[in-house]
């Protein structure tokens, strides 16, 4: 117990320097101390944003059981305001960082179940994933153009969630195993220079992946794992559906196909139905 109570004093200590503290009651002083005590990624997010303290208590985030509705639309506003991909990747990791927070704190405490954690820990993936691919989209398309068919149908990007993502099981530290198609061949319209889907949607899934695994000074979003997609490293990094259907037909694994038992797609535009 006394190593816990000395962790406590050292972070409240740090935390203290950087947070004016007055805020807090004494009961919420109390929690505080004793998960000050019991995590130090809790202490070392309350002290790299130092307005999380007080925006978790005043916004009673800490106390509530359901949570995704509140996530979704913080983030939809959020990104709103956001002009350029350097600030997205700077609030996406620190919206996450804040949910996490949200997360360990009721667990830590006892407040929160296994069932809680996990569905909050997926839900929180699959909205940083979807929104930061709209808002990524729509950038895109101001630069290059719509992607659409031969018969002109906008064409939009399709991501399959793998493995615990998939499942809905994500934990704490979990990388995202993901797999991006699109329905089918075709280029832009709206621009002054045409561009393949094919093309476009390599772009936009580099661009998604750099969103969500490219490490700056607010570390990184997940750590993004490519690899389940047909060919692994070795193939195209975005597959239209045709060409997916073809692999798994003819050249996917006993294995690869088994783990599309765990797959589902991200997104509103994400129509498909398992049968």
């Amino acid at each position: 117990m006394s190593l816990l109570t000395d962790c406590a004093t050292h972070h409240l200590e740090n935390l203290s320097e950087r947070v004016d503290l007055s805020f807090c009651n004494d009961a919420q002083r109390r929690k505080l101390n004793t998960i000050l005590g019991l995590s130090d990624f809790i202490a070392g997010a309350l002290i790299k944003q130092p307005t999380l303290l007080e925006e978790l208590y005043r916004d009673d985030l800490l106390t509530l059981c359901e949570r995704t509705e509140h996530i979704k639309q913080e983030l939809k506003k959020r990104l709103t305001l956001t002009n350029d991909e350097t600030q997205l990747h700077t609030v996406l990791r620190q919206f996450r960082r804040k949910h996490m927070v949200i997360i360990a704190w009721r667990e830590l405490l006892g407040q929160a179940d296994l069932s809680e954690s996990f569905k909050h820990i997926s839900f929180l993936a699959d909205q940083l994933i979807e929104q930061s691919l709209n808002w990524l989209y729509d950038k895109q398309c101001s630069e290059q153009g719509t992607p659409v068919n031969e018969l002109g149908v906008k064409q939009n990007l399709y991501i399959f969630a793998m493995g615990k993502l998939g499942g809905s099981e994500l934990n704490f530290s979990s990388d995202i195993d993901l797999i991006f198609t699109y329905p089918e061949k075709g280029e832009t319209q709206g621009a002054r220079r045409v561009v393949a889907n094919q093309t476009f949607f390599t772009k936009l899934g580099q661009r998604l992946i750099a969103a969500l695994h490219q490490v700056s000074v607010d570390g990184f979003v997940y750590r993004v794992d490519m690899r389940l997609r047909p060919f692994g490293d070795s193939g195209p990094l975005v597959t239209n559906f045709a060409s997916i259907e073809d692999y798994y037909q003819s050249h996917g694994r006993e294995w690869e196909r088994y783990a599309m038992v765990k797959a589902r797609v991200i997104g509103e535009e994400g129509s498909i139905k398992k049968s």
